[in-house]
């Protein structure tokens, strides 16, 4: 959804209070880093926060209070801009192994609620409650118990929206914050969803939604409106057809819980833009490494590695190789994205990114053990192992790969 999702739609308070079928939560935390942050410095609550990087101006906001963002601040919002809008924000580094820690505890109140949890990152998630209307009463009544233990038991808000479908709950959850809950009778939908700009339609971005404009659809009315053939002249076949079932309200996806990643990666915005490779070279390394640690620990392996480099001008190319045999040891992914970048010659070229990922992934356990030839019969991979287990024990950064520290 683009930006036109944050207008609030009028006429909420007309759709009544009839959660009959309602059984889908969409469940969004509230400004959640931003929220675990002032757990460990609550004389910050009331004031504009940022989470991002705390010196310097590169990088990106990872989350702001509302405060913040009254002031024209959000998320991946270079942090240069946000300084500038919010000079006298207070700006916190990030600190990922607490919000780690606090979407786990979000996350266990939602299994005890229902088995039928689908993730969609730390802070949010899909659930499916109709399997415990009989045990804890209607949706609503769900949904409001949902967001009194996250307050009680993790000490920050959510905000919760209740509806017939997926698309509906995340919509009315977006609509309810900060704090809030919004419930979405069946018979309603289309008086809560056609006076919406066509913003707030998934797969419609800032350019989608220009486009749009400029053929005259603003509302999700004129979408719904609109002969399916024009919108797929218009968009595509594919995307037409999508934007106008939503219009109508149409989602018949289901809540799949514990779906699989589909990819792991991390990437590096630089302090400053830099032509020395080298330099660049330890820091897809420590990237390779970072990988490799999360795949071990999701009990993942990957099959393709895929290297992002991004350039000072914002120019984004990206390259990728599938190897042989699947992988979740960081000196075989780092040789690979080493490879990647080494394969596209540059000629001094100042670099403000690099990134690293391994997709087609499966299980560990679902891989037949192969060797490469040439392979040593043990090694690399318990050495990482080993590695794992003294961070685990004095920090992440107890020990790391000499070929990271440049």
């Amino acid at each position: 959804m683009s930006r036109s999702q944050v207008r609030r739609p009028r006429g909420l308070a007309n759709l009544g209070d009839d959660d009959t079928g309602c059984t889908i939560l969409h469940i969004d935390m509230d400004a959640f880093y931003a929220s675990v942050e002032l757990l460990e410095r609550p004389e910050l609550i009331g004031t504009p926060v940022i989470v991002g990087a705390s010196t310097g101006n590169r990088g990106v906001v990872l989350s702001a209070t509302y405060e913040a963002r009254s002031l024209g601040v959000h998320s991946a919002m270079p942090i240069s801009r946000a300084r500038r809008l919010a000079p006298h924000a207070t700006f916190i580094s990030p600190h990922h192994s607490r919000y780690a820690e606090a979407s786990r505890a979000v996350m266990d109140i939602f299994g005890s609620i229902t088995p039928l949890v689908e993730p969609l990152s730390l802070d949010e998630a899909f659930l499916d409650v109709a399997g415990a209307l009989r045990r804890l009463g209607t949706p609503r009544a769900i949904a409001s118990l949902i967001r009194a233990r996250v307050r009680d038991e993790v000490g920050i808000t959510c905000s919760v929206g209740v509806a017939s479908t997926k698309f509906i709950a995340k919509l009315a959850s977006t609509y309810s914050k900060p704090d809030g809950l919004l419930v979405v009778p069946a018979d309603k939908v289309i008086d809560f969803l056609h006076p919406l700009p066509v913003g707030s339609l998934w797969g419609v971005g800032e350019r989608t939604e220009d486009q749009l404009v400029r053929l005259g659809l603003e509302t999700v009315a004129d979408i719904a409106t609109t002969p399916v053939a024009t919108l797929e002249r218009a968009l595509g076949p594919a995307q037409g057809r999508h934007l106008h079932e939503l219009s109508w309200g149409r989602d018949p996806r289901a809540v799949i819980p514990d779906e699989p990643e589909k990819s792991v990666s991390n990437e590096e915005t630089f302090d400053s833009d830099t032509d020395d490779h080298e330099w660049v070279r330890s820091k897809i390394a420590g990237l390779a490494d970072q990988v490799a640690r999360r795949l071990r620990a999701a009990e993942l392996v990957g099959r393709t590695v895929g290297l992002k480099v991004r350039f000072a001008d914002f120019t984004t190319i990206t390259r990728s190789r599938t190897l042989e045999v699947p992988t979740d040891v960081g000196a075989d992914i780092y040789a690979t994205a080493w490879g990647l970048f080494s394969a596209l010659k540059l000629q001094r070229v100042r670099i403000r990114l690099v990134g690293v990922r391994v997709e087609g992934l499966t299980t560990s356990g679902s891989t037949p053990a192969q060797m490469l030839l040439g392979a040593p019969d043990h090694g690399r991979r318990e050495a990482e192992v080993a590695m794992d287990s003294l961070r685990r024990r004095y920090g992440p950064d107890a020990v790391r790969p000499g070929r990271s520290l440049g």
